[in-house]
């Protein structure tokens, strides 16, 4: 009997019998596998997770035979499995439901085909061919399988799902109103980024075909297949994204002393986790490496993790640099399907030592045994898997430790909370770095009060525009952080004071200038620009607010004409290649002024910076969320980082309305250590992380449902009642920050306990009393790091 955990819906592990048509040796745990579902024929791709004696069928039931293997050797190795198993267990999921999150598109078709070598005439026979063929039919295969003359073939090669469309041109675009087809395609890529031509057809309908190829005429897009060996940021092997470490470097000595203590941990009898703390520009990167170099010469495999694809290229150049000969494979979310396929079956088949390199998805990779695993900015949210397969990177990278008996190395300049009273507690090692690597100092930061500011000033105080034009006019170079894209956050009515909302979400749309559009940023809904109010039907819109669009309008109007400006947000690096372009200018002091969100607070190192400014401090500080002066601390201390990296000395300008706040002190010198006690003690006296296990159950239904609100009543009567009975405190249901998005209205508890147990034990209770194929959605995120 074969248990076998289904890839897609139902997802669920089903018991099939070996079929009689192939030998019982066939059939190994972690193979993938083709079987029948349902009465209407379908297939299903499967993985066999475990293989039994028929003594445990019960009497009288007859199972259904599975269909054919799909590899002859199993994908997943034994402790790949067993690491499946525990994420389901955490998480309240299926074992198909994790493999379905984890495995690429690729792997998971059941629409295979099988080469057949019958009396020297090779044919080609389909997994729905098979099916539809008698045991005896079946048999004929099976013995040719047996000896070696079928093999199978990778899914059916699609011409259009190898070509990609990307945008070559940013808004606006030099197209007719009227061309609607040509403008809907350009904004969907606009917001998608790079994507094939089988998924832009499926996701817009077939009818944009003729569209697509007047774009490619005119040179607004491209269509064609990524270059092999391009990078995915920079989309050019020659790009000068590559890092300037090489072999021939020298340890400092807060770098060696972190070195050696960390060499010592990897070669420990048991598995080990460790912080490398380290302020901005001290060389964290270089530890790593040497640490990897360790790694691999005692034939153990290395993870290098980054919470985001900039930073993760930046380390795989830095890798390919210092390790010329050694193989490197680079994962992330924007590889095509068939890329992610490719390198998780090699790696799948691969014994020898390797370097890996992604973002969060390459933790999943089936790699050979780790002996080191690096998460760099092991603070950054993007650690955090909130949507589908719920999972923090860190918890499954330590597992993956335990298993290789390795090492994890989160490293910071400001580390997570939890991280940092895990080192207290002695549960984790920890070495500092307090010194800049080079000639860099530490900035002077102050802080600037615009509580009284007028709204004629703009955003930028009065003190803060003098700073900057002093600092271009001295021809060095300043990078301005607003946390909030798009030219301006709210569009007020004139006419009746109604502020232009998403109709899916309540939430106010965003005015992007450039693209004459309003946007949702939570959906992805989006209306041209002028729009007729919905309440009054005017056309008299007062933009409010401003967005880093905006603040490059304004930065052009108040400094020299001849200062050339740079933005660096989602929107400006739609385009394959173009984040690197605009950060390689930057670096070559193209411009002399970097306005952009948090993605210019992570890691980049630009010499001639003298000047950070921070246009709104408070952004994100008053959120409903527990972690939100955290957030708001390493956000800053990671943007002031960017400051003072050369030979000259650097400042900082923070903008704040709340200058009392106690978050400023410690942001003033940077001093974590300092926010750490402060930041512990109320968490203390508030009873959160890390003094107790918290999570979130999400509850969402349809806007139309009337019961919607009678069952989230009725599941709040649960909750409380076993929170009595298992020492849970249960605090809602209440309705979520965000109340309303993508056209369901969302509510919310959140648990408190001393024990994750009792918290899934509640759960699996208020999941259990929802009915199958009801319009209400529940989801549990444990330890949550977004309570929006």
């Amino acid at each position: 009997m074969l248990a076998i955990s289904l890839l897609s819906p139902p997802y669920a592990t089903l018991s099939y019998a070996a079929p009689a048509w192939l030998d019982d040796s066939v059939w190994k745990c972690g193979q993938r596998v083709v079987v029948p579902l349902g009465k209407g024929g379908m297939l299903r791709a499967g993985i066999v997770v475990s293989i039994d004696d028929d003594s445990s069928v019960k009497k009288g039931v007859v199972l259904k035979a599975c269909l054919w293997p799909a590899e002859r050797e199993p994908l997943l190795r034994p402790e790949y499995l067993v690491m499946v198993k525990q994420l389901a267990l955490r998480h309240m999921a299926t074992e198909g439901e994790v493999l379905g999150g984890l495995l690429p598109a690729g792997l998971r078709t059941s629409k295979l085909r099988l080469r057949v070598l019958d009396g020297g005439r090779p044919r080609t026979v389909a997994m729905r061919d098979i099916a539809k063929m008698t045991d005896a039919e079946r048999s004929v295969i099976g013995a040719l399988w047996a000896s070696n003359d079928v093999e199978v073939l990778d899914s059916t090669f699609d011409a259009e799902e190898q070509e990609l469309c990307s945008l070559l041109v940013d808004p606006p675009w030099s197209v007719r109103p009227s061309a609607k087809r040509q403008i809907e395609v350009l904004e969907y890529l606009h917001e998608k980024g790079m994507l094939s031509r089988t998924r832009m057809l499926k996701d817009l309908g077939s009818g944009i075909s003729s569209a697509l190829n007047t774009l490619a005429e005119r040179g607004l897009i491209r269509i064609g297949s990524r270059e092999e060996g391009a990078c995915e940021v920079c989309q050019d092997e020659s790009s000068e994204c590559f890092s300037d470490i090489d072999e021939g470097f020298t340890l400092l000595p807060e770098q060696q002393a972190a070195h050696d203590e960390f060499i010592q941990l990897m070669h420990a009898a048991s598995p080990k986790s460790a912080l490398l703390y380290g302020i901005t520009g001290s060389g964290k990167t270089v530890v790593y490496l040497e640490l990897a170099a360790e790694a691999l010469a005692k034939g153990r495999s290395v993870m290098l993790l980054a919470p985001e694809v900039a930073l993760a290229c930046r380390l795989e150049n830095a890798v390919r640099n210092r390790f010329p000969s050694q193989e490197c494979f680079f994962y992330n979310g924007y590889q095509s399907p068939a890329e992610r396929e490719k390198t998780f079956r090699t790696l799948a088949d691969r014994t020898a030592p390797c370097i890996i390199v992604g973002t969060r998805s390459a933790l999943f990779l089936p790699s050979p045994e780790l002996g080191l695993i690096v998460l760099d900015e092991e603070h950054d949210t993007s650690f955090k898997q909130d949507e589908g397969l719920v999972y923090q990177a860190k918890e499954v990278a330590y597992y993956r430790v335990q298993q290789s008996n390795g090492l994890l190395l989160l490293g910071s300049a400001t580390p997570d909370v939890k991280t940092f009273h895990a080192v207290k507690q002695q549960a984790v090692s920890m070495s500092v770095m307090k010194e800049r690597a080079g000639e860099g100092r530490l900035p002077e930061v102050s802080l600037l009060n615009i509580k009284n500011l007028k709204r004629a000033d703009g955003i930028l105080a009065p003190e803060c525009k003098k700073q900057i034009r002093e600092t271009v006019e001295r021809g060095e170079q300043v990078v301005i952080l607003l946390n909030r894209r798009g030219y301006s956050p709210l569009m007020y009515c004139l006419d009746c004071g109604h502020v232009a909302r998403c109709p899916h979400c309540e939430v106010g749309l965003t005015y992007h200038k450039e693209r004459e559009r309003l946007l949702c940023h939570y959906c992805g809904y989006s209306v041209p620009y002028p729009v007729v109010c919905s309440k009054c039907k005017g056309l008299h819109y007062l933009p409010m607010g401003e967005g880093t669009e905006k603040l490059e309008e304004h930065l052009a109007e108040i400094l020299p004409p001849d200062t050339k400006i740079l933005r660096l947000d989602r929107d400006s690096t739609r385009r394959p290649g173009k984040m690197q372009r605009i950060l390689d200018a930057f670096a070559n002091q193209e411009a002399q002024v970097l306005v952009g969100t948090q993605m210019l607070s992570k890691g980049h190192h630009f010499p001639n910076v003298t000047l950070a400014v921070v246009a709104d401090g408070d952004l994100g500080l008053n959120l409903p969320d527990y972690r939100a002066a955290e957030r708001t601390f390493q956000l800053l201390v990671q943007a002031s980082g960017r400051s003072g990296r050369g030979e000259k000395a650097g400042r900082v300008l923070i903008q704040t309305r709340d200058p009392e706040h106690y978050c400023w002190q410690f942001v003033g010198s940077a001093d974590y250590d300092g926010f750490y006690a402060e930041e512990i003690e109320r968490r203390r006296k508030r009873k959160y992380p890390p003094f107790v296990k918290l999570a979130l159950i999400r509850a969402s239904y349809p806007l139309d449902w009337n019961k919607g609100m009678e069952w989230v009543g009725s599941l709040t009567e649960v909750a409380r009642a076993l929170g009595k009975e298992h020492d849970v405190r249960v605090l809602g249901h209440t309705p979520s920050p965000l109340p309303i998005l993508r056209g369901r209205k969302r509510f919310q508890w959140t648990l408190k306990s001393d024990s994750w147990i009792s918290i899934r034990t509640l759960y699996y209770a208020m999941r259990n009393a929802v009915p199958r194929g009801s319009k209400l959605r529940l989801s549990l995120d444990i330890d949550p790091v977004n309570m929006l």
